[in-house]
């Protein structure tokens, strides 16, 4: 029986290394066209070679980072999803506690149309799930689920890009405020 091949710990150190590189020239000048691997090495304070280890080209390297934040973002949801589970104002804060982690990182990539048009995908998703396990296909008048999702975008971004002095805890009150009578 062979044993599953174990993940080098310079490897891991050396992604994680160039993604904050990334992160850090793109919040500085968001062009992404103004990337280069030898701008990204020299951040990083590695080589171009150990860039080319791991990635083929800059496009391999940001889809790679784009899939693993929306991974990670789907985990993040997916209590939102469980209505039986604990308080939904705790579950909102949770996930808005996932965007402040994060907020250098969105506030960089949220810039960007392809971004923005996934993220937007990914809350209407949620809204409609929650919608369905909670009413059913119940005639319930409602909001959009467009509209909602554009709201709870547009929150998200002026709170990670401006009103980062606010709680997550805040920010999920204001938000339950607002769509008390809503079906998020």
């Amino acid at each position: 029986m062979t044993e599953p091949k174990r993940t080098d710990p310079r490897a891991v150190r050396s992604k994680k290394m160039l993604k904050q590189a990334v992160f850090s020239l793109l919040a500085d000048n968001p062009e992404i066209s103004q990337l280069t691997v030898q701008k990204i090495a020299k951040r990083a304070e590695l080589n171009r070679a150990t860039f080319y280890l791991h990635y083929e080209d800059i496009n391999d390297l940001l889809r790679q980072l784009v899939h693993e934040i929306f991974a990670d973002l789907s985990e993040n949801i997916e209590p939102l999803l469980q209505l039986q589970s604990s308080n939904e104002q705790e579950q909102l804060v949770t996930l808005l506690n996932y965007f402040y982690e994060h907020r250098k990182v969105f506030a960089v990539l949220v810039e960007y149309p392809g971004f923005k048009k996934h993220l937007s995908n990914l809350l209407k998703d949620t809204i409609e799930r929650r919608r369905e396990a909670k009413y059913g296909n119940s005639a319930r008048k409602a909001a959009a689920v467009d509209i909602v999702a554009a709201s709870l975008l547009g929150i998200i971004t002026w709170w990670i890009k401006e009103g980062s002095q606010y709680s997550a805890e805040y920010i999920a009150g204001q938000i339950t405020l607002m769509y008390k009578r809503e079906y998020l």
